[in-house]
């Protein structure tokens, strides 16, 4: 069994050298500027020796951390594993990362090298000044330059438990954190995934999995890349998800899975209906958020099953549950229940164990000797974070949760997200979901603002697809979104405030920046860009 990834990879171009590795469709080559078509195992293991090899020669080694702002270029598989070959972490960058960002990326990974697009050099360089780190950038294609230093773990053996990458966690409430994953995370994320059978089943040297998802991300970094490596599949990487061109795309490429966020969903179903729908081969999505109204009807229409599934950056594949298997419970939020593999706890407020259909907070871990197997090895630089996370021998997730009767799962929100008006528990996710489905909306974050009588309220801020040109116009958009609202969720649901913004406080990674949020939806209120709704919000009657 194969100890690295890098290991994997040659083990699997062996077996299937012939096979396609990965796909550069025609749309994401123009975007890219690069050559279109595909690359086999073979000719790829061919180049990652080479650039191995490279590396090797110009210094770098075990324990250094080289940063890799490729986006979702072929390049970057091409990188990774050959640094990996050698005991080198790889440091995902999101290429929107701006001056500030980079230079706490830079200085709290302590990167010795990035591989980037030429256009960001300087600012890569800027950065690591400003951190006062020994620091070289190097663009793919050319030779690397000597390590700026040495590596801290020469000579040290290199295997499963070896640092394979350091991703960044959002920082949706706070600074990111490192999360320092090993080998073992993604040589189990694969294995997973090639073992998790059901409606999920993979057929090995059959499969071409398409994915819109940033390789800053661990969906598509050790879901997507390690299913397709252990499985001897085709990966076709988007430079990123453009709704028009999607089912092209599919069909293009030939995709037989796709991965997919919730937000895509209920884009696509925004657009009229086609004979040429169900013109894909499709077996099955492999996502989470599929909003539940829209869960039954996109599977109707487009012809195959979305499966939800649950995991954190932290948690890897060592606790991934998912609804791989009937029932799967469509239009409840359901992510299906634990495998033996996995124990779960939803913990309620007092920390005991919450009743079925109780809201408590999910906790995990992996089953046997090692319960933290297959997940992150901890937070760089923070081990009272890592010991918080892990308090009572179990993870925290920070997500809400239900068990129901049969004992299946399904996601109510992030703990942090739950807005609580008059005793009501609200989930902001929820109530995005729906706005998120109006044409008024192009995109939407919903937070609470205090209320002096019902504790909260809930605000949503959106951002128009065309901004309302005056205060009659603010005034009656609102009024849509809330009456959208009242006809589909509970009335103390709806938005007590509706505020037109131009943007939304957003992560590197286009997640809501929750505590920015959290800071400024306060602030809108009484605002001109602000309309009090919350005289809509009456309980609404039900027909007899």
């Amino acid at each position: 069994m194969s100890d690295t990834v890098h290991q994997l990879f040659t083990d699997s171009a062996a077996r299937w050298a012939d096979r396609p590795f990965l796909c550069v469709l025609p749309e994401t080559a123009a975007i890219y500027g690069i050559e279109a078509g595909e690359l086999s195992y073979r000719d790829a293991d061919a180049r990652i020796a080479a650039l191995r090899d490279a590396y090797a020669a110009a210094g770098y080694g075990h324990g250094h951390r080289v940063g890799l702002l490729l986006e979702n270029r072929p390049a970057f598989f091409l990188h990774w594993f050959a640094l990996n070959a050698l005991g080198v972490s790889v440091v995902p960058i999101n290429a929107d990362l701006r001056a500030a960002e980079l230079e706490y990326l830079i200085g709290h990974s302590e990167i010795a090298l990035a591989v980037a697009l030429p256009e960001r050099h300087a600012d890569l360089v800027a950065a690591a000044d400003r951190a006062d780190r020994p620091f070289r950038v190097v663009a793919d294609g050319e030779a690397p330059p000597p390590a700026a230093f040495a590596a801290p773990l020469a000579g040290t053996p290199i295997g499963e438990l070896t640092e394979c990458a350091l991703l960044y966690t959002s920082g949706t409430t706070g600074r990111p954190k490192g999360c320092i994953l090993p080998n073992r995370y993604f040589l189990h994320a694969g294995r997973w995934y090639a073992d998790v059978g059901g409606l999920a089943r993979l057929y090995p040297g059959e499969e071409r999995m398409i994915t819109p998802l940033p390789l800053v991300h661990m969906n598509a970094m050790a879901y997507s890349a390690m299913a397709m490596v252990t499985t001897g599949g085709c990966l076709i990487p988007l430079d990123r998800f453009h709704p028009r061109s999607w089912w092209a795309d599919v069909r293009d490429a030939r995709a037989t899975v796709v991965h997919y966020l919730g937000v895509m969903p209920a884009m696509l179903m925004k657009a009229d209906p086609s004979p040429e729908d169900r013109a894909h081969s499709v077996r099955f999505g492999f996502g989470a958020g599929v909003d539940r109204s829209l869960h039954r009807v996109f599977e109707d229409r487009f012809g195959f099953p979305l499966l939800e599934a649950w995991a954190m950056t932290e948690t890897g594949a060592g606790a991934v549950i998912i609804a791989n298997r009937e029932p799967r419970k469509i239009g409840t939020s359901c992510f299906g229940r634990e495998e033996p593999d996995v124990e779960v706890r939803v913990a309620a407020d007092d920390g005991c164990d919450a009743a079925i259909e109780e809201h408590g907070e999910l906790l995990v871990r992996h089953t046997g000797d090692d319960p933290r197997y297959g997940f992150l090895a901890g937070y760089l630089k923070d081990e009272a974070a890592t010991a918080e996370a892990w308090a009572g021998g179990w993870f925290h997730t920070g997500d809400v949760v239900r068990r129901d009767a049969d004992g299946h799962l399904h996601f109510v929100d992030r703990k942090k997200n739950v807005i609580r008006r008059s005793g009501e528990n609200i989930a902001a996710v929820e109530v995005e979901s729906v706005l998120q489905q109006h044409p008024l909306v192009k995109a939407v974050a919903v937070a609470a603002v205090p209320d002096p009588v019902r504790g909260d309220e809930v605000m949503a801020c959106i951002v128009a697809q065309q901004p309302p040109a005056d205060r009659a116009a603010m005034q009656a958009a609102a009024a849509k979104l809330v009456d959208w609202t009242l006809g589909q969720l509970a009335y103390y649901k709806a938005p007590g405030y509706v505020a037109f913004v131009d943007n939304l406080p957003l992560t590197a990674t286009n997640k809501i920046q929750r505590g920015e949020l959290k800071a400024l939806a306060p602030t809108l209120v009484g605002g001109e860009n602000c309309v009090d709704t919350c005289a809509m919000k009456k309980r609404q009657e039900i027909p007899k």
